[in-house]
């Protein structure tokens, strides 16, 4: 699933793209992908305009100059990708889940839900493997109560040491993962983020989290900006190797110490990754690094 830089990266890259330009075409291939109001959609799209590109955890608002916005949640295998074609090269970004070449040839492909085409000939397009994402109009007062769903954001002033013990407390017989993952006490943070800052802190992902000590919560605290700082630097997991317009590549995938290296030497001392079940959820650690 998209985590927050992920979703932070491609919304940096859509606002130098599409804010403020004319959208003259808009396609729905999956009703359900609009909330299942394929006319209403594409009539209010159409001739509109998105002024603004917002996020809270991993669900975006775009604001439009015709209200209502639009919410867009990518959810486990959403992608966007924005492509334009300039003289003899193609301007291309894309970001979301995985991607490969394979993703943004012959654009639209089976996996593509909404397309929409801007004035300038750009067009931007949401594929989802699985269908649980969605691009759904919505009014001020029903955006609203989405934001209020999420936790604070582990970049924000907000998020601080104190705040974080509360959460321990509110989920003190939880494992310390599924604390992570709640959205609603820290947005924006998933499962390859939450295996990678456990790692940074050496804590086992399986741990009660009535049983850490102060010690060992301040290293998570600690560890969960700099992850997220890390990985929005690199933009993320979302690239393989692909390369947009600008030569850009989501390689954090280069710098995981967990994540999906299960049967792998541990990079810090050797001892191969295990993969268990925690939180609902496949789970790398380190038997020996994190206690």
């Amino acid at each position: 699933m998209p985590e927050l830089p992920e979703v932070e990266t491609i919304r940096r890259d859509l606002v130098k793209k599409i804010l403020n330009k004319k959208i003259v075409q808009v396609v729905v291939y999956r009703a359900k992908s609009v909330a299942g109001e394929n006319t209403k959609f594409v009539r209010h799209l159409r001739n509109n305009s998105i002024i603004a590109i917002e996020r809270r955890g991993k669900l975006m608002v775009w604001r439009l100059q015709k209200k209502p916005d639009l919410l867009v949640h990518l959810k486990m295998t959403g992608q966007l990708i924005y492509e334009r074609k300039i003289k003899n090269r193609v301007d291309i970004i894309a970001g979301g889940h995985k991607l490969s070449e394979q993703d943004i040839d012959a654009l639209p492909n089976k996996f593509t839900r909404v397309a929409v085409v801007f004035a300038n000939g750009g067009e931007l397009f949401f594929n989802d493997l699985r269908v649980f994402g969605y691009m759904k109009l919505a009014d001020e007062k029903v955006i609203q109560k989405a934001l209020a769903e999420f936790g604070l954001e582990p970049l924000t002033k907000a998020f601080t040491m104190d705040y974080f013990e509360e959460l321990f407390k509110r989920r003190s017989r939880a494992p310390v993962k599924a604390l992570l993952l709640d959205q609603q006490a820290i947005a924006g943070l998933g499962n390859i983020y939450a295996d990678e800052v456990l790692f940074c802190a050496d804590v086992k992902p399986s741990r009660p989290a009535s049983s850490l000590s102060q010690h060992e919560r301040k290293k998570i605290f600690t560890c969960i900006p700099k992850i997220t700082v890390e990985a929005l630097k690199h933009r993320g997991t979302t690239f393989r190797n692909f390369l947009d317009s600008s030569g850009k590549k989501g390689n954090y995938t280069d710098f995981l110490k967990v994540y999906d290296r299960d049967g792998e030497a541990c990079k810090r001392c050797g001892t191969i990754i295990k993969k268990i079940r925690c939180a609902g959820r496949g789970t790398h650690f380190c038997p020996y690094c994190q206690k």
